[in-house]
């Protein structure tokens, strides 16, 4: 034996790294021994076409012989591969993989079923076609692979986030049979692992050094041309990686993991595909490997499996019995954190979790959600209303400001419902299973002595592909491993049981988990975002309607599963990377057709609605006016007349507190109109006579609208000078500034393009000036008055708009049309107020929260730019300023300045993003006391909700009638549909939730044959001591602050005859 040698750290790993090494000394060193004999195929042909083609049918084509070299394309075809291959007798007894390296994304077919993916990205490029060939195995073997002419994260032309290159080739660089050499493998794992403690420990470390010095003696032993000195470096390994660690050791709990975005730079039905290849691979690391756990998201994901790949959602489904594939989060996909309604939230996890229940046999209890820009504040309680506590992410690590303090912790929402987060300290969900992950994970856990424990996500993700051998090998081997943390394979019940046990020294998060990255997602792609909003309120007023169709009529149907349809569509492009407008071209077109399929099937469920609740009525024919917010409000309406022409219409209220109305208007020609309240039926035979009327009046080229609650002037070019709330005389534009003031923006970000706003550009704000004598009087008075003008916000973009005041509205209206042909800008409008306040209110989902207005610390300036729903508002003590929108999210207020953001022009992913015709709605509204007193919620609402005119097929109730109110203004009906699951279909759900921030309790009245009425969970499962009281004809709710709830109406038979109508 050679005495022992002074050794020099860097040379030894070197030399230890040159053994293994794929590049070099190949010839000699063990990696190119990792291979034996090879043998070319027996034949390979290939077939083409643009279309994702099922295997039946794909396998009929005309297959023409191809060879390695050949180039095929372009983007998003497919090629399929016909391998044809024989085994060669003296390969008896040893492993046989097919060797296939191309470009694109394969996925091989053996014997009619998906097999394995194969991807060069995700160092999958062999399939295993027997890991021992038997003397009676068959020899000759035809295989399929299925390639998509695209890579693992798309098509990007130069850049991955770049739009994708449309004439982009592909090639198959390698196809041939090779012995492979598993005592090899394990030797190579063990040397990388040793190269990765020694280098992950340090120089100042004993254990590094012990383990640079077992791989150098590994190399001294191992003669690659001769296997039989494996075993004794094996053995050298053995004794290492057998050396444990203490009690104390921090575990890892390792979960096989695979992120598929289901549409970002690949569009929907390439991800269809991605799920198969991806699912295929983990399904053979399940058989190989019992102890490996596999941990899987989105339900659309599957469903879409189920449908295109039924025997490999068995074998999912067999494997889950087993305990090894789990389903987790709970949703339809995994959704953006911000942008989607609290109802649309709601829906995600209701289809969800009942699809988990229906296929899996049991429902999730984590939601997981680890690539969202930003979680809502209402989350914690939408979770557990959904039957779930725990939850993971990872997101936050990317903020770039402020490092989030915790790593586990427990978060509390808006209504102090708490849930336990944790967020891998590695801070990734695509781990190798190398050293220096786990060491990461170990070291930067920001909760050391409060828990330990940690998850570890491996498996290449975002794209798919999944985990692999090599990763499962790694992980197995340091199991426990003094040095290191200990390191189980495990799956997330496992870790967040533990975490459980360990929680009494865990800190509380309060409020939302803003991500300090990403926020020019809450603007880009404007036309997903109104279509977004759009279907939301579309989808909530066929549900009402609905519901209320099937309280009156016994013969009406509740299309039940048309809506489950609908939902599901829109549910899918609340994905985080679609209704955020971080997706190419091709995914944005599919959206936008989406949601025109809603709006088309949404409609014409809302005209089969209103004809069913206008049969049998006595009443005149005409139209069905419906309120479909529960609250009795007034509003003008635009109602159709012979010729195809509109004129101006109002209808008055039924009375009383009458809520969720309808009322139908036989005279369609009125010059102004009431609106009723939220479902309630009337005739309306002559316009209402109101006091109250708008007069523009134009001095010196301004324009001053008036309607006895707001006065608004706007100057020559549009900008809005004054806006006085009329009984206190109270100015809300602050002095010497005007407000509707729209400014432009450089808006280049660092790198992504579509995802970021940079703060730096706050710093290149470019007010967009008018031009005096653009603005002229449109309608002149009586129910409306509003004046319009024209701007020119660049040589390629210009705007028009149409300011409107309506008679009784305590808002002003700002209809506007841009043409956006821009690079690289970024359009807000701005309102500087004459109030002050060191924050402002935001509605969220189910509530508002505060946010600064000051940049005091880095966490208040990381808010420049923040996202809300319908409204924001900036109050002092007495007096406030609201500004409402009909589809925008993006926003922000900086000292005493309202801005509303409105539209981007990224060129990456998709070049095309936001450039054309916009039509949006913004308003603003001055207030006197707090936003709560004055309405703000309720306007906004109205603002998105508008009345319904439906021409009525018949006779229209002769009637009012109303269907629900409520006794405090604090709690809004948002919801009304039929139960998932009800007996005989006549069991509605009614979601309700406190808006103000308040403890209160309310009376809900209704006129429906109620039977019983009983609490249940978002779920619609039955709270057993949740019974509530029902005497004449109402029930009482007691609410906490921004609290949620849902019950359950049983309704007794539809009556035959006409109802009683009114309350």
């Amino acid at each position: 034996m050679a005495a022992p040698a002074l050794k020099h750290w860097r040379a030894t790993l070197e030399r230890v790294e040159k053994f293994v090494s794929p590049r070099y000394f190949a010839d000699c060193n063990l990696r190119g021994r990792l291979l034996g004999d090879t043998c070319p195929l027996a034949a390979l042909s290939s077939f083409l076409t643009p279309d994702r083609l099922p295997y039946p049918e794909a396998v009929r084509q005309h297959f023409r012989p191809a060879q390695v070299g050949d180039s095929f394309g372009p983007t998003w075809w497919t090629c399929w591969f016909r391998v044809e291959l024989t085994i060669p007798e003296a390969w008896v007894g040893q492993e046989v993989h097919l060797l296939w390296e191309s470009d694109g994304e394969g996925l091989v077919w053996r014997d009619g079923q998906p097999v394995q993916g194969l991807t060069k990205e995700g160092e999958k490029t062999s399939y295993i076609l027997t890991d021992k060939l038997e003397e009676g195995d068959p020899r000759s073997l035809t295989l399929y692979v299925e390639v998509a002419c695209n890579g693992l994260l798309g098509a990007g032309k130069e850049s991955m986030i770049a739009a994708p290159d449309p004439e982009k080739m592909f090639q198959v660089s390698r196809a041939e049979l090779a012995v492979f050499y598993r005592d090899v493998h394990s030797l190579l794992v063990d040397l990388e692992l040793l190269l990765g403690i020694a280098k992950g420990l340090g120089e100042d470390n004993q254990r590094s050094f012990q383990a640079l010095y077992t791989a150098n003696q590994m190399v001294n032993v191992c003669d690659p041309a001769q296997p039989e000195t494996f075993p004794v470096a094996q053995a050298l390994a053995s004794r290492f990686f057998g050396q444990r660690g203490g009690e104390s050791q921090h575990t890892i709990h390792a979960v096989g993991h695979c992120h598929i975005d289901t549409a970002w730079l690949w569009p929907f039905k390439e991800t269809v595909r991605k799920c198969a290849r991806s699912w295929t691979t983990a399904v053979q690391l399940m058989e190989q490997n019992p102890d490996f756990v596999f941990a899987c998201s989105q339900a659309q994901q599957l469903e879409w499996v189920k449908s295109h790949y039924p025997g490999l959602h068995a074998r999912l489904q067999e494997f889950a019995c087993r305990g090894q594939f789990v389903p987790v989060g709970g949703t339809w996909v995994e959704m953006d954190g911000n942008l989607p309604s609290g109802e649309a939230m709601v829906r995600q996890f209701l289809q969800g979790q009942n699809f988990f229940l229906q296929e899996f046999g049991k429902m999730c209890s984590e939601f997981w959600l680890p690539d969202t820009f930003g979680y809502s504040a209402q989350l914690p309680q939408i979770m557990r209303g959904c039957g779930i506590t725990r939850f993971l992410s990872q997101k936050l690590s990317w903020s770039l400001v402020n490092s989030f303090p915790h790593h586990t912790f427990f978060w509390e929402g808006l209504d102090g419902s708490r849930v336990l987060a944790h967020f891998p300290p590695g801070d990734s969900y695509g781990m190798q299973g190398n050293v220096e992950e786990v060491l990461k994970t170990m070291v930067k856990n920001r909760d050391k002595g409060r828990t330990n424990h940690s998850a570890f996500l491996f498996g290449f993700g975002d794209g798919g592909g999944g985990p692999t051998q090599t990763m499962v090998d790694r992980l197995k081997r340091l199991h426990n491993t003094d040095g290191l943390p200990r390191v189980q394979l495990s799956s997330p019940g496992r870790l967040f049981t533990a975490l459980e046990g360990d929680s009494g020294q865990l800190c509380t998060w309060v409020g939302e988990l803003f991500l300090e990255l990403h926020q020019g997602t809450y603007t880009t792609h404007a036309q997903i975002k109104k279509g977004n909003r759009e279907c939301e309120r579309i989808l909530h007023d066929v549900e009402l309607l609905s519901s209320l169709a099937l309280a009156r009529g016994a013969q009406f149907l509740y299309p039940a599963a048309q809506l489950q349809d609908l939902w599901r569509l829109l549910l899918l492009n609340q994905f985080h990377d679609v209704v955020t407008g971080s997706c190419i071209q091709l995914v944005a077109e599919e959206a936008m057709c989406h949601y025109e399929d809603i709006r088309s099937r949404g409609n014409t469920l809302l005209s089969a609605a209103a004809a069913a609740l206008c049969m049998g009525e006595p009443g005149p024919e005409g139209l069905l006016i419906v309120n479909t917010l529960p609250w009795e409000r007034t509003e003008v309406l635009a109602l159709p007349r012979s010729g195809g022409a509109h004129s101006l219409g109002i209808m008055p209220s039924p009375g009383d507190s009458a809520q969720h109305g309808l009322c139908s208007c036989s005279c369609p020609h009125l010059t102004a109109a009431r609106a009723a309240p939220a479902a309630c039926i009337r005739a309306v035979g002559r316009p209402c006579r109101l006091s109250c009327r708008t007069s523009p009046t134009k001095t010196d080229g301004s324009v001053t609208l008036d309607n006895g609650i707001i006065r608004v002037r706007l100057d020559p070019t549009g900008c809005l000078t004054s806006l006085v709330l009329v009984a206190s005389g109270r100015e809300a534009i602050a002095e010497g500034a005007v407000g509707n003031q729209f400014v432009l923006f450089d808006d280049v970000p660092l790198y992504w393009d579509a995802w970021d706003v940079m703060d730096y550009h706050l710093e290149t704000r470019k007010p967009v000036l008018g031009q005096a004598g653009t603005l002229a009087v449109g309608a002149e008075g009586g129910m409306r008055g509003s004046a319009w003008f024209l701007l020119q916000i660049s040589p390629n973009s210009r705007l028009s708009q149409e300011v409107v005041l309506d008679v009784g509205c305590p808002y002003v209206r700002f209809h506007t049309e841009v043409h956006w042909h821009e690079a690289h800008k970024f359009l807000k409008v701005e309102f500087p107020a004459r109030v002050r306040s060191p924050q402002a209110t935001y509605e969220v989902q189910f509530g508002h929260l505060q946010r600064p207005t000051h940049h005091n610390t880095s966490w208040d300036w990381a808010r420049f730019e923040v996202w809300a729903h319908r409204w924001m508002d900036l109050s002092e003590h007495g007096f406030g300023l609201a500004l409402l929108n009909d589809c925008k999210y993006g926003a922000s207020v900086r000292g005493s300045t309202l801005s509303l953001s409105l539209l981007r022009a990224p060129k990456a992913p998709d070049a095309s993003a936001d450039m054309g015709r916009h039509e949006f709605t913004y308003a603003l509204m001055p207030h006197k006391g707090s936003l709560q007193d004055a309405g703000v919620i309720r306007a906004a609402y109205s603002l998105n909700f508008p009345l319904l005119a439906l021409p009525a097929p018949g006779p229209a109730p002769a009637a009012a009638w109303s269907a629900f109110s409520l006794s405090s203004p604090a709690v809004v009906l948002e919801t009304v549909k039929q139960a998932e699951s009800s007996p005989q279909g006549r069991t509605l759900v009614l979601r309700l939730y406190e808006a103000h921030g308040s403890h209160v309790d309310c009376w809900l009245r209704t006129s429906l044959p109620v039977q019983e009425a009983v609490l249940c969970d978002l779920l619609e499962r039955r709270n057993p001591a949740g019974h509530l009281p029902f005497r004449d004809a109402r029930l009482k709710l007691t609410f906490s602050p921004f609290q949620v709830q849902s019950l359950l109406l049983v309704l007794g038979p539809a009556r035959t005859e006409t109802l009683p109508l009114g309350l």
